[in-house]
């Protein structure tokens, strides 16, 4: 048998850390009863949070992400999948966007955070 295991598990960390903080509160958060909201198995999530398995897909990252109260995109990034509506505005101009990427990958967060509040406020 074939063990997906990543020695460095961010995605599957991250999820066991907010599903447990949120079991404290509510017993809802268990393994069993949120593989059931978001429709796999609880011996699949369990191996998810383990880096036993590889991240589920995008329709299930989606649904942990709404379970947790999450950012669908950063779970996606975390699993290192990219959404598909992301997906369509890259290939429009892949050359454009592959630039932008590898220019902003060593720029300061600060830098990274003024160009997204100029480009959605519209101010460029």
């Amino acid at each position: 048998m074939y063990y997906y295991i990543h020695m460095s598990n961010p995605f599957g960390t991250y999820i066991r850390t907010q599903r447990e903080a949120r079991r404290q509160n509510d017993s809802s958060f268990s393994v069993r009863q949120l593989a059931t909201r978001i429709g796999v198995e609880p011996s699949y999530l369990s191996k998810v949070e383990r880096g036993e398995t590889p991240p589920p897909s995008e329709e299930k990252i989606r649904r942990l992400a709404n379970e947790l109260n999450d950012d669908p995109d950063v779970l996606l990034a975390m699993a290192g999948k990219v959404s598909t509506d992301l997906q369509d505005v890259i290939r429009r101009r892949p050359a454009l966007f592959a630039s932008l990427l590898r220019d902003l990958k060593d720029a300061p967060e600060h830098a990274v955070l003024r160009l997204v509040r100029e480009v959605r406020d519209g101010e460029w």
